[in-house]
């Protein structure tokens, strides 16, 4: 191992040794997909109208390139006024859909889509909540208590990266840099607590597992 990637590993393990694994809640997995006459079978009138208007978005193939979402994301967004942003780049949404893509085909199903959809819904409210002053950022003082309410409380060092990589000069985070780093927040937690099969806190992987778990994200 070369002198670079040791120090790159001895500072990751630094940053994180005193968090423990069991205080963050990251959400359930994305549901796996199941045959479309089975779903509409058992589809609420909710799940039904929404499916309806994922159509609209998927068009033929039914399902969400990173594209389209990048589309449909700037679409809803230029339409706020509380929230800053400077718009979704593809770049952003590839990771999304990386993460959130349970089969690996490089696009989002409906039922994929929905889970996304209703997570950045959720993350939504949670960011306008914190944005205590009403500025349409997230500040650096706030920025603890918005990720702690997303359920992942980080402490001060992982903060401070997520600054240096989510947040501009000034160290304001804007929504569409926050929906992106919360998602693969959320997903990396998901991914550790499903290899931590004996809830010891810790995990292992070689080298091939390792690249798996973080090229794709």
């Amino acid at each position: 191992m070369n002198t670079f990637l040791k120090k790159l590993i001895t500072t990751g393990i630094d940053v994180i040794q005193n968090i423990d694994p069991a205080q963050f809640i990251p959400t359930p997995p994305p549901p796996p997909r199941r045959p479309l006459a089975l779903n509409e079978k058992n589809e609420s009138e909710e799940e039904k109208q929404f499916r309806r208007v994922f159509q609209q978005l998927a068009g033929d193939d039914m399902e969400i390139s990173p594209t389209e979402l990048k589309d449909i994301l700037n679409k809803v967004i230029c339409k706020r006024t509380d929230l800053k942003t400077d718009g979704f780049s593809i770049e952003s949404c590839k990771s999304m859909v990386a993460v959130m893509d349970s089969d690996s085909t490089g696009r989002l199903g409906f039922h994929e889509f929905k889970y996304l959809w209703n997570n950045i819904k959720r993350w939504q409210e949670v960011y306008k909540h914190n944005d205590a002053d009403r500025s349409g950022v997230i500040s650096s003082e706030e920025l603890p208590g918005v990720f702690k309410e997303a359920g992942f409380p980080l402490n001060d060092q992982l903060c401070k990266m997520i600054l240096r990589r989510y947040c501009d000069e000034r160290g304001d985070m804007n929504f569409d840099n926050f929906i992106g780093c919360v998602v693969r927040l959320d997903a990396m937690c998901r991914a550790f607590k499903t290899l931590d099969t004996d809830n010891n806190g810790t995990i292992q992987l070689d080298i091939k597992e390792w690249l798996q778990l973080t090229m794709y994200s």
